[in-house]
This record gives C-alpha cells, sequence and structure tokens, in this order.
C-alpha cells in the first residue's frame, strides 16, 4: 500500500471529474460484485470518475489512494495497481462520460470488464487498459476540441515509490 503524507495530496476539495492512472504488474483474478469473477492482466489502467459529494475531488480520490472497505468497482482493482498520477478537472459539469468517451477512443484502449465502473450510466465501461500510460497532453487536447467549453485539466502524479 503507498503512504503519502495528506500536504503532497493536493487535490482541490471543490466538485469535479478524476481519472486514476494506475500501473498493474501482476496477473490476477478478482470478483467485483455483479460483474462476477475479471482476470487482471499487467498493463496501465485508466478509471475515470466524478466526485461531487462532500470533500470534492480532494476527499473522492484520498479515498481511492488510500483504499478501504470496497463500496466501488474501482476498490476490487486499486490493491493490485500503484496508483501512477490522477487527472482532475474542477468543471462544474459533470465530464465523467465525457472523459471515459475521449480515454476509451484512444489509441491502444481497450475495455477489459464492460460496466466497470458504469453501473449507474449507458457507458460501455469507465475503466480502460493501455499497454503503457496514455500521454496526459495528448488527452488534454482531446477533451478540449471535443468539448470546447472545458474546465482546465490538472495532474496529480504520485511522488512515492513502491
Amino acid at each position: 500500500m503507498n503512504v503519502i503524507e495528506p500536504e503532497n495530496f493536493v487535490l482541490p476539495a471543490s466538485a469535479g471529474t478524476y481519472a486514476l492512472i494506475l500501473k498493474c504488474d501482476c496477473r490476477a483474478s478478482i470478483g467485483v460484485g455483479r460483474l462476477g469473477s475479471l482476470k487482471v492482466e499487467p498493463g496501465c489502467y485508466v478509471y475515470v470518475g466524478s466526485a461531487f459529494g462532500p470533500g470534492g475531488l480532494k476527499a473522492r480520490c484520498g479515498r481511492h489512494f488510500r483504499g478501504g472497505r470496497p463500496h466501488w468497482h474501482i476498490d476490487y482493482l486499486r490493491p493490485l495497481c500503484r496508483m501512477e498520477a490522477i487527472w482532475f478537472t474542477a468543471d462544474r459539469l459533470r465530464r465523467e462520460h465525457h472523459w471515459a468517451e475521449v480515454v476509451g477512443a484512444s489509441r491502444g484502449a481497450s475495455r477489459p470488464f464492460p460496466g466497470f465502473g458504469a453501473s449507474d450510466c449507458d457507458c460501455a465501461s469507465h475503466l480502460f487498459r493501455f499497454a503503457s500510460a496514455p500521454s496526459f497532453d495528448g488527452f488534454k487536447r482531446r477533451a478540449h476540441r471535443r468539448f470546447g467549453n472545458h474546465a482546465p485539466i490538472g495532474r496529480w502524479i504520485n511522488p512515492v515509490e513502491d
């Protein structure tokens, strides 16, 4: 489990949308609620979510970083992965579905587990797998081009080595 001091976790406490950039080095099977048993392969996983509850991005992403009792689909995959980065926006519009569209259309993206993180919407998935990490700058360009009224997109990079 990663250990990080609170002062190094500097996401805003405002509402917004985020993408967890996760690196997995192992093969494993995990049980994920109604999705059943899923076979995890090594690679980079990008999970898109939103944080419109109390504490906003800082609270939700901090919860994903620290881990805890499984609540969301990502909580079952998270212990197998190292958090590499978090991309985020404090846009007042819910961009979760927009971001899933942009990430899913990126070169090299696959949807390893249909319905993952998308049980409350019509998206095919909110989890994508890449052989290696996708480009943050490329993602920002595509998101701003596709959705012209998009607020700025930031990035937090994990300074902690395993």
